[in-house]
């Protein structure tokens, strides 16, 4: 069985604490350091003010980063759980508002322990057993209750505790992050030992909530829940700069990453809400976005690469499992990243520069080379001094590298 000191160690191999100036980007593992690391090299490049765009907002990590650096920055995700918790990182917290924090987690925890609240009801996640154990449900549902008793159903001390409670209920997990996508230490279900004394986890993960809190940024960004693919209708001014991760095509669904958090908080309900939301997200294939992709047809009427077709094509083999999916899936993902850079036009500025951090993947020992892709959509679309650039070696596999995608949108 893995004990919780057990567990913590193995957390502490994977779990992001990169601190910059604020400790926020550590709150959830869900950042990568080097990501952050090359965010920060990026917006470093520009010295005077200007208006940055994140049009893919994942964490927040682009707009914490810029307005530590005194830019104004405006970010859109289509994920709402991905909106609050960017909103809540870029938030600026008052001592009282943490003092209360704190106060309100301790009073949360004792009434958890004591079960002196009604409980939360338990999430509806796919086998939920294999995530945590029955005895670890029960004090996550009561102490899910108690934040919203001891800090309020909404607000900034709710935010906090909330956050504090995610990390707090993801180190109970049976998850294992040893791989790019989440999986279990068991197949069977979860083997967690419960520790009655697991509350002073949640305080301690609150205390690091608190410690981010406490230095607020430099600026304050904006956040905004909308497509990537239609940002003219979320957005009524002009950037500078972009700089963005979007998601990569490689087949994972960042829904399915996030579902832990988003049953938890009420942001998914059931498996047909992930699925739903997984479809409308760029690169989603995740329940029933699989069976929508073995039916989904190009519409014809967004450009793509000329080199495309025959990347497809050996994709589709007849002797790949599940190629002809595949290829619809890869053909999709570069049909809405189309759509995307056409649409991004009208929100730039003359001169702006766009910088776009992408892996390249492979499908069948077909290489997708995403950022050469993502160079001739850019240049269709009028974008000049293109530069694809190396940062660096995505895993063992010597062909899958992340790049740099650089542009510069002339206007028009």
């Amino acid at each position: 069985m893995y004990t919780i000191r057990e567990a913590l160690q193995q957390r502490a191999d994977y779990t992001h604490q990169f601190n910059l100036k604020t400790g926020r980007h550590g709150w959830l593992r869900l950042t990568p350091a080097y990501s952050v690391k090359v965010v920060e090299e990026l917006i470093e490049r520009y010295e005077a003010p200007v208006k940055i765009l994140d049009p893919f907002c994942g964490t927040g990590t682009t707009a914490l980063s810029a307005v530590n650096h005194g830019h104004a920055a405006v970010t859109t995700d289509i994920n709402p759980f991905l909106v609050w918790l960017a909103r809540a990182k870029l938030a600026h917290y008052s001592q009282a508002v943490v003092i209360e924090a704190a106060k309100a987690g301790k009073a949360a925890l004792d009434l958890a322990q004591r079960e002196a609240v009604q409980p939360a009801s338990e999430p509806s996640i796919y086998k939920i057993e294999r995530w945590w154990s029955e005895p670890t449900r029960r004090f996550l549902c009561y102490l899910k209750a108690a934040i919203t008793e001891a800090g309020g159903p909404e607000g900034p001390v709710n935010d906090l505790l909330n956050i504090a409670f995610c990390r707090t209920l993801i180190k109970l997990s049976n998850a294992a992050f040893n791989h790019q996508s989440m999986s279990f230490k068991s197949d069977v279900q979860c083997l967690f030992e419960f520790d009655p004394k697991v509350g002073a986890m949640f305080l301690d993960d609150l205390t690091f909530v608190l410690g981010g809190a406490k230095q607020n940024p430099l600026e304050r960004g904006e956040i905004i829940l909308g497509d990537a693919r239609d940002l003219t209708t979320h957005l009524d001014s002009k950037f500078d700069v972009v700089v963005t991760s979007p998601p990569y095509a490689n087949r994972m669904s960042y829904i399915r990453e996030l579902r832990p958090y988003m049953y938890w908080l009420g942001y998914l309900l059931n498996g047909r809400d992930a699925a739903e939301l997984d479809w409308l997200a760029v690169g989603g294939t995740w329940g029933v976005a699989t069976s929508r992709l073995t039916e989904w047809l190009p519409s014809g009427d967004r450009w793509l690469p000329d080199d495309l077709p025959s990347v497809l094509s050996g994709i589709a083999n007849g002797d790949n499992a599940n190629g002809a999916l595949m290829s619809n899936y890869v053909a999709k993902y570069f049909e809405d990243m189309s759509m995307h850079f056409n649409n991004l036009r009208d929100v730039l500025n003359p001169k702006a520069r766009v910088h776009y951090i992408v892996g390249n993947s492979t499908f069948y020992k077909i290489l997708v080379s995403t950022e050469k892709l993502y160079a001739n959509i850019l240049r269709e679309y009028g974008f000049t001094n293109i530069e694809v650039r190396p940062i660096r070696k995505r895993n063992s596999k010597k062909e899958l590298i992340e790049f740099d995608v650089s542009a510069i949108w002339p206007g028009s």
